[in-house]
């Protein structure tokens, strides 16, 4: 028997005082955040713990690699990049970092709406260019969201704070989910079936994780129950939305706009067609994109790790049957 400490390896830049927390009871490795999948592979052949991002997929390939990993430490609450049924398989847990990005990702729905609402972007590239110094025409008029139907497709922790936050605007809110009973605490909405729910909706904001039966969840068919002046926000995952329809109805006019910080492909080819969209707001995933939140994410990461390799059961395990 070895009193070996475990080895953890981390696939993600920490700050210094994450690092010694897990140096105070294991071995650390570091990994380029930037590695390869094949790269990742070779690296975690000993390890008993990993600490990542979602960037790469996760599955048998490194499992297999790795007889000894008890951990996968995973730093996002998307985590449709793991595969958990396979890590399952192999009695390893699987974490994420839910609950402490909520608000933060709440916020920037909020943000996407005031900017498609009150045309943000064009009035300041109006100033910059000169349009207002030289009294040329400006952008077309904003809309108040006061008074408008926001549907929430998705009312898990984020979606049940945007609605509250969307009815103190005085917005009128729908919500739908693979469930029709609105969860403990969440604020009063009227559930609506999909295509009711588009059908009435200014405005719909996606909160849905990613999986076999989101996927592609808003197609051609959703798209064109949607009314012609209603804006889509999607901030869940990009492959909910079926991006290729997304575009023909911008481009036709049967949706007013979108603003996305999800792509079906991130980052977006040069060519893809949506970026030449002057309808299609677009942000680079940056839902949890504040310093505090990505910290805390980071922090629970860690958190989620030692408490496996310690054999105590982590904060926030999405397959907790392992730890028997």
């Amino acid at each position: 028997m070895t009193n070996e400490k475990p080895l953890a390896c981390i696939c993600l830049p920490l700050e210094p005082e994450l690092e010694a927390r897990i140096e105070a009871s294991c071995r650390l490795e570091h990994i380029s955040w930037a590695a390869s999948l094949d790269v990742l592979v070779e690296a975690v052949r000993d390890a008993d713990g990993l600490l990542i991002g979602n960037r790469l997929p996760i599955g048998e390939e490194v499992f297999a690699a790795a007889p000894k990993l008890r951990v996968l430490a995973g730093v996002g609450v998307g985590y449709d990049a793991f595969d958990v049924a396979a890590a399952t398989k192999r009695g390893i847990a699987v974490s994420n970092t839910p609950d402490v990005l909520t608000h933060a990702v709440a916020d920037l729905v909020l943000g996407l709406l005031f900017a498609v609402s009150r045309s943000l972007l064009e009035n300041a590239e109006y100033v910059r260019s000169g349009g207002w110094s030289h009294a040329a025409r400006p952008p077309r008029l904003g809309f108040d969201v006061r008074g408008r139907t926001l549907g929430v497709v998705g009312m898990g922790r984020i979606g049940r704070v945007v609605t509250a936050r969307a009815q103190a605007l005085g917005m009128r809110t729908l919500w739908n989910d693979v469930f029709s009973e609105l969860p403990a605490g969440a604020p009063q909405s009227d559930y609506r079936e999909l295509t009711e729910l588009l059908r009435e909706s200014d405005v719909v904001s996606l909160h849905t994780d990613l999986n076999p039966t989101s996927h592609q969840l808003i197609s051609a068919d959703e798209l064109a129950c949607m009314q012609p002046h209603a804006v889509l926000i999607n901030t869940s995952r990009g492959p909910v939305v079926d991006q290729t329809a997304l575009v023909e109805a911008l481009e036709a006019g049967r949706l007013a706009a979108c603003a996305l910080d999800v792509l079906e492909q991130e980052p977006p080819a040069a060519d893809d067609p949506i970026l030449a969209l002057p309808n299609a707001l677009l942000v680079p995933h940056i839902g949890s994109a504040t310093e505090q939140t990505r910290y805390a994410m980071r922090e629970l990461a860690v958190r989620n790790l030692l408490a496996v390799l310690s054999g105590e059961p982590p904060p926030t395990c999405l397959n907790p049957e392992v730890l028997d």
